[in-house]
């Protein structure tokens, strides 16, 4: 059985010094991939054309999130609304400049 890569990405502890995932902008999944339940992984996934990227349970929360309709800051205030009293928004913001790194989502300006 081959190894699926996991997205148990290491949020990083240091803010990153090059942002491009403003907190008003619009994130969505880049056209080459698409998220679901994959009942034999027992976890979300990222599908694309090569394969899958096996979600944490963190970053799944997140993805289901990116819609290509709500902000950076949206996602964040949405996840602080559905797990009150934690600080969430440097975790978030850190994922999605990973994500966007690996080329999972895009962002755009919000109209």
């Amino acid at each position: 059985m081959e190894s699926v890569p996991s997205a148990l990405v290491p949020v990083p502890r240091c803010p990153m010094t090059e942002r491009h995932i403003a907190p008003d902008a619009v994130c969505a999944l880049e056209r080459q991939y698409r998220l679901q339940w994959e009942p034999a992984q027992e976890s979300f996934v990222l599908l694309y054309p090569e394969g899958m990227i096996k979600l944490s349970g963190s970053a799944a929360e997140i993805m289901q999130r990116v819609d290509g309709k709500t902000t950076a800051s949206g996602i964040v205030h949405n996840l602080e609304q559905a797990f009150p009293g934690v600080q969430l928004r440097q975790d978030v913001m850190d994922f999605l400049e990973v994500a966007h790194a690996k080329g999972w989502i895009r962002a755009r300006q919000a109209k």
